[in-house]
């Protein structure tokens, strides 16, 4: 098996399941334009796309409409939504095996830095990685995926891509991993399914935080 010296991983839906908090946030957000929203389920797909691309995609929004709604998702954010998610099970230990095998770790998430930087601190898991790197408040100069990736690139230790994996839930990560020449992971126990995963072309697909260090292990 390949052997790598660095890994990325997504945030929401790869290491923690943020499905409640982002909801709530999408909804009391809506509720500010009067749409009423009969499935909350619908709204998952809010989960890994940049916000300004969600709302812009799914209702229509014009960029300063999707901007003025961002503002109004982080109102119930970063008061409450934030503490409405869950570290995965397994995802703890993973990390831990990860250090102890001396990989680097980073962060490559399209939630802005700040908050990213608050999620793993309430969860205790900041010490396992070596840089955090999202997307920036404004939602204008680091937001995608690719501006992320890039940014954490530039950011590290290793230089030689071959070396570098990229986890994450979603084709945004595949698709992300893909634009740097990274390997990459897809899991399914986050928001993107085996076929999301398949048709982006991720290197590996896994069902298990286990599954992932059998790969890397």
């Amino acid at each position: 098996m390949k052997k790598y010296t660095t890994v990325l991983f997504d945030l929401d839906g790869t290491l923690t399941d943020p499905g409640e908090g982002i909801v709530n946030s999408v909804l009391y957000a809506l509720n500010k334009y009067g749409i009423k929203v009969e499935d909350k389920k619908s709204l998952c797909k809010f989960i890994g796309p940049p916000l300004l691309v969600s709302f812009s995609t799914y209702y229509g929004f014009s960029e300063e409409k999707s901007r003025e709604a961002i503002a109004f998702y982080r109102e119930y954010y970063k008061d409450k939504g934030i503490n409405e998610c869950k570290l995965f099970d397994g995802i703890r230990e993973l990390l831990e095996s990860l250090k102890d095998a001396g990989y680097k770790v980073a962060l490559a998430t399209s939630k802005p830095e700040l908050f990213a930087h608050i999620v793993l601190q309430n969860y205790d898991i900041d010490k396992y990685f070596d840089f955090i790197g999202g997307a920036t408040i404004d939602e204008k100069t680091r937001y995608t995926k690719e501006h992320v990736i890039e940014y954490v690139l530039s950011n590290i230790e290793e230089k030689d891509r071959s070396k570098i994996v990229m986890i994450g839930d979603r084709c945004f990560d595949i698709n992300g991993a893909k634009a740097y020449n990274l390997d990459s992971i897809g899991v399914t126990f986050g928001y993107g399914s085996y076929n999301e995963l398949k048709e982006a072309n991720a290197t590996y697909i896994v069902n298990t935080p286990k599954e992932i260090e059998n790969i890397l292990l």
